[in-house]
């Protein structure tokens, strides 16, 4: 069965690697539900989860970036790679998930978790400086890269609450094959895989715009 592990907001702290000053990637479990709602255009800070914010609002949060979802099994794994424990929300996601492959997951794939709220998969995450600077592994950012586990942000489609052991059903797969894993090797290393990405509507206006200039 598909579902929500844990449900993680972030606590403010400084930010060394990058000229934000503050970030929000340190993320905790919560208890209870969360209200989640569609935070508006990338500017303000604001992301889906009520209590949550972002900082470097140039790069994260808005619409296409309201929720961040990681699944517990890749964390599992890099767990195992790096060898020492990784606790949900340490990759600053918002929801940890189990029994979902988040990187398998269709641009504009949508999910009902519980019973109302309903996120559409709209992006994969990109690793910045702040992440390689917050695990504190020497060139995390490669790694992570190579990898191609980057984890899904999803928009808000329908609002809700979600909670810890909230069930996730995939409601809606687009009639493409581009998924997370796919979109995230070719904005990154693979750029010869840019062009399948314009079979992806859903993608957001910013990515479709990298696409297009890289491609003609």
């Amino acid at each position: 069965m598909a579902l929500i592990v844990s449900v993680n907001i972030g606590t403010p702290r400084s930010n060394p690697w990058k000229d934000s000053g503050i970030t929000g990637i340190d993320k905790h479990p919560v208890d209870g539900p969360v209200a989640v709602a569609a935070p508006g255009p990338k500017g303000t800070g604001a992301v889906g989860l009520a209590g949550d914010r972002v900082f470097d609002v140039r790069n994260h949060g808005g619409d296409d970036q309201a929720v961040y979802a990681y699944a517990r099994e890749d964390l599992d794994h890099w767990a195992a790679e790096l060898g020492r424990e990784l606790s949900n929300g340490v990759f600053g996601e918002n929801l940890t998930t189990s029994g979902v492959d988040v990187n398998a997951a269709l641009i504009g794939e949508r999910w009902r978790v519980g019973d109302r709220l309903v996120l559409e998969v709209s992006c994969p995450r990109i690793p910045c400086g702040t992440f390689q600077g917050w695990m504190r592994e020497q060139g995390w950012i490669k790694r992570f890269t190579r990898a191609a586990l980057p984890g899904a942000y999803l928009r808000v489609i329908e609002p809700g609450e979600v909670q810890a052991g909230d069930r996730i059903t995939v409601e809606h797969r687009p009639a493409h094959e581009v998924t997370v894993a796919l979109t995230f090797r070719a904005l990154t290393g693979e750029p010869d895989l840019l062009p399948a990405l314009t079979a992806a509507d859903a993608l957001p206006e910013e990515a479709k715009r990298r696409v297009h200039r890289r491609t003609g």
